[in-house]
């Protein structure tokens, strides 16, 4: 243990001593924590919307008014014909264009259905599909309302009228925060990258500077030298694990909701996974550049694309869903976002803590394999 320490105190100070190593560090996370949250946003409001009236009754307008107090669609462009909207969609000053055709106030009031058109530009899919499913929602709430009202008027009590309520509650994300969804699966890219890269510099670097054969031949056992080497960085994952929580929990007000103990040990066995990771890029990579593009491959898209931080693991083809089985982020990303968001115990994530501790001991294992090997 003395030699373990004497070889981490070193690694420590290097650490220290070096600004560049420390902001990517410990600033770095935090920056990217705050750049991903607010600039990768699912949520979408305030839709630039153009509006196209041919009716020009007071039923249309009632329409408009409808849409206009929504949070969903904001009408900043009135058109005067349909050859408009062409050039509206090609100079991006509106999402949505709403047509209303004429004849509309006629057919509403007759009882009827009434025309209006919703034309959304697709080339931007996430907008397009919920705006589609605002307008067609907003429509249809609107209809019934004024059916409800035709038929009161007519003194039918809507009251004694039967049909279904259907009464939708969201469980965990009531309000539909993008950054309840992604902050929890941030934690686990950010602590991937950082620990994954660091590690698999650390030993190349002894190797370029010419310091790795004195470290060999002194009297440092080789697993003694490993240990000390990638101590200081599983405190310093850590630390970010502990410092982007916070930051989570009082910044941008995510719930948590489950065991701090069960989030710990997941947190301490997913960083053994990273630092295995790390190591075995060290064990093979010949320089830092190889090391570090080869930290960036096996760290971020796996935990970007694999992991089901930004797309449902569901969606995407079987082939990459059975090779994200190979990449730790995978189960520390479920773990993540249920404990904070759902609260669920060890009777339910027992399985990804599992995951995770096999996961440790065989990575490790090969990483030292490697390492004896390749000294």
């Amino acid at each position: 243990m003395r030699r373990i320490y004497a070889i981490a105190r070193k690694e420590f100070i290097h650490i220290v001593r070096d600004p560049r190593t420390m902001i990517a560090v410990l600033i770095m996370p935090l920056l990217q924590l705050f750049l991903f949250s607010y600039a990768v946003s699912f949520d979408v409001k305030d839709l630039p919307t153009a509006l196209l009236d041919q009716d020009h009754t007071a039923i249309s307008r009632q329409y408009v008014d409808a849409l206009k107090q929504s949070n969903y669609f904001v009408v900043n462009q009135n058109l005067a014909s349909a050859s408009e909207i062409d050039g509206i969609f090609d100079a991006n000053k509106a999402r949505v264009v709403v047509v209303i055709g004429p004849g509309f106030g006629d057919a509403v009031a007759a009882g009827r259905a009434g025309a209006v058109q919703i034309l959304i530009d697709g080339s931007e899919p996430n907008s397009a599909q919920l705006g589609q499913a605002y307008a067609n929602g907003l429509s249809q709430i609107w209809g019934a309302k004024t059916a409800i009202s035709r038929a009161e008027a007519s003194g039918f009590n809507t009251a004694q009228a039967g049909g279904l309520s259907a009464r939708t509650r969201i469980w965990y994300n009531p309000e539909g925060k993008s950054a309840s969804y992604l902050v929890p699966g941030l934690i686990v890219l950010l602590i991937a990258v950082m620990t994954v890269q660091q590690t698999a510099n650390t030993l190349v670097s002894e190797k370029e500077q010419g310091t790795f054969e004195q470290l060999v031949v002194s009297p440092i056992k080789r697993i003694e030298l490993m240990i000390g080497k990638v101590m200081p960085w599983a405190v310093m994952a850590a630390l970010n694990v502990i410092t982007v929580s916070a930051i989570g929990l009082l910044v941008f007000q995510i719930p948590f909701r489950g065991s701090v103990v069960l989030f710990a040990v997941s947190s301490f066995l997913f960083v053994l996974c990273v630092l295995g990771l790390g190591l075995v890029i060290s064990a093979r990579a010949s320089s830092t550049e190889v090391a570090n593009q080869l930290a960036m491959m096996i760290s971020f898209l796996p935990a970007f694309m694999l992991s089901g931080f930004v797309f449902p693991l569901a969606n995407i083809p079987p082939v990459l869903q059975g090779i994200s089985y190979l990449f730790p982020s995978r189960y520390m990303t479920v773990i993540s976002r249920t404990v904070f968001l759902k609260g669920g115990g060890w009777d339910v994530l027992w399985p990804q803590v599992a995951a995770l501790a096999v996961y440790a001991v065989v990575i490790i294992t090969l990483s030292s394999l490697l390492y004896r090997e390749r000294s």
